[in-house]
């Protein structure tokens, strides 16, 4: 495994051991989590065309909902670095005029905003970003060492969770 340019979290054939351990090596670097989440039968039909999703609309969303978190703030300094990713229907370039639309009002004026997409590949913090979603999505989705990986992501975690398009259902 030392030999490839990337781990990731659904990679089958690491133990869970290693797993484990790694995810605690993560958990004690200097890394606070915020997280969203969506259950996929709740995306509203305006992401889809017939059976297809807009995946590219809905990972800006997404990513938009996730800024909303720390937003707005006082930082001079706003870095936003994303997996970079086929989304169909946009470009990259309409992705992060997008998110920097979204972004500018909320920081102070003359901040520095940068938004990039990048290689998982070629960015450990992407990778670290990766193993930290496998790990919640494997707890939300109530599966295997679930319970283990939020106990030692817990400490790392700000606030609560969010779940996009929750669909509350109001009895008659």
């Amino acid at each position: 495994m030392r030999d490839q340019n990337e781990i990731k979290w659904s990679a089958t054939g690491i133990p869970d051991n290693l797993r484990l351990k790694t995810l605690r090596y993560i958990s004690n670097l200097d890394v606070r989590i915020r997280y969203i989440y969506i259950n996929k039968n709740n995306i509203p039909d305006e992401y889809r065309i017939k059976d297809k999703l807009k995946d590219g609309l809905l990972y800006t969303n997404i990513v938009g909902e996730l800024l909303d978190m720390y937003l707005p703030t006082q930082d001079q300094d706003f870095r936003v670095f994303c997996d970079q990713r086929r989304l169909s229907g946009m470009t990259s370039q309409d992705f992060k005029r997008m998110m920097h639309a979204r972004v500018v009002p909320l920081v102070p004026k003359n901040a520095v905003v940068q938004i990039e997409t990048v290689d998982s590949a070629e960015s450990v913090n992407i990778q670290i970003a990766d193993w930290i979603s496998g790990a919640l999505a494997r707890y939300l989705e109530k599966g295997h060492l679930g319970e283990e990986v939020f106990a030692i992501l817990k400490e790392n975690i700000l606030g609560e969770g969010k779940e996009l398009f929750n669909i509350k259902v109001i009895p008659d």
